[in-house]
């Protein structure tokens, strides 16, 4: 199969382009809808980093540490790399007797508005802290320390990337199909969008009690819901959809248009992928699923389908729209 057409672009009455992609809702009982290919492979890139984040907690590492609900939501962060960010991971670090150079993540401009200007202004490089990825290297290096293993912790055949390959595996249900190497020099290790959602759906009904993966599944999932502002920032689609959701649903975006739901009050989860990498529509096609299924009934959401576009005078050019057939 295909992908199939989600989610459109129209200005003054005519189809301007159209984003086609592949989605599953994954339930109790297995697939419940699909679009597209559900047996299509990709690379899940941030949209995965709960899955990462596991052996954190399974190895007891967390326990150790003492990290709090706040530092396990940057282990599963895309972060802006605003002061709230990079604040926290530099605590985290020092309080491991690391610091920034210790990371493996390397160096990009924070997405965050004050942040960006603040260095550009004063002519200053930012440093790794501002990568989105930080927090979870600040995990991987805290299960580093704590396996005593060597401070190469990205490499594939690392204590570190050994386990989260077998967590990732043993969730996705799948044998990976391969790995290449995230813009956070880790390894991502690739499944099909079924296997995706079937990991999701794992979060959504992993008991507290019950196994050290259970537990550890489900306190990722509440503390990304009750720090959304950790796990993204202002004005990112995953901040902005749980806080509407009122901490109810988990929601995370991945590189090259990918998303994924955590939906414990009805045991779904939900992997999407956009194929020509546009995150507008992996926003809007989420947004869309998510009013599906009654998680979400608040218009105007970053992402919500039928959501007008502006120019720069604040004139509505154009709305986007789902595509026919998507949902």
């Amino acid at each position: 199969m295909t992908a199939v057409p989600m989610i459109e672009l129209w200005r003054n009455g005519m189809l301007e382009s159209s984003h086609a992609g592949h989605a599953v809702i994954f339930g109790p009982g297995g697939i419940e809808a699909a679009w597209g290919d559900p047996a299509a492979v990709i690379f899940p890139r941030s949209s995965c980093k709960m899955l990462q984040a596991l052996p954190l907690l399974e190895s007891g590492a967390a326990a150790a540490a003492g990290l709090t609900e706040a530092q396990l939501a940057l282990a599963c962060a895309s972060h802006n790399g605003a002061a709230i960010h990079t604040d926290a991971v530099a605590a985290w670090l020092a309080a491991l007797s690391l610091g920034e150079g210790d990371l493996r993540c390397g160096a990009h401009m924070p997405q965050d508005k004050a942040a960006n200007k603040a260095l550009t202004c004063s002519d200053t490089a930012p440093c790794q802290l501002h990568n989105n990825c930080s927090g979870k290297h600040a995990g991987f290096l805290t299960l580093t320390r704590h396996l005593g293993a060597g401070p190469e912790y990205v490499e594939l055949d690392h204590p570190v990337q050994r386990a989260v390959k077998t967590a990732f595996e043993e969730v996705t249900q799948e044998t990976s199909a391969g790995f290449g190497i995230d813009g956070c020099s880790a390894p991502n290790f690739a499944c099909t969008l079924t296997g995706l959602a079937r990991a999701m759906q794992f979060f959504a009904t992993a008991n507290p009690e019950g196994s050290a993966r259970e537990a550890a599944a489900s306190r990722l999932t509440r503390a990304m819901t009750a720090f959304p502002e950790l796990v993204a920032g202002e004005g990112r689609a995953c901040t902005e959809l749980m806080r509407a959701m009122n901490g109810r649903v988990a929601v995370k975006t991945g590189a090259e248009a990918v998303f994924v739901a955590i939906l414990p009050e009805q045991k779904r989860g939900i992997a999407l992928k956009i194929t020509d990498g546009a995150t507008r529509a992996s926003e809007a096609a989420i947004t869309a699923l998510l009013i599906r299924l009654g998680a979400l009934d608040r218009a105007g959401v970053a992402g919500d389908d039928d959501l007008a576009k502006r120019n720069w005078r604040g004139l509505i050019t154009g709305e986007m729209r789902r595509a026919p057939g998507f949902v």
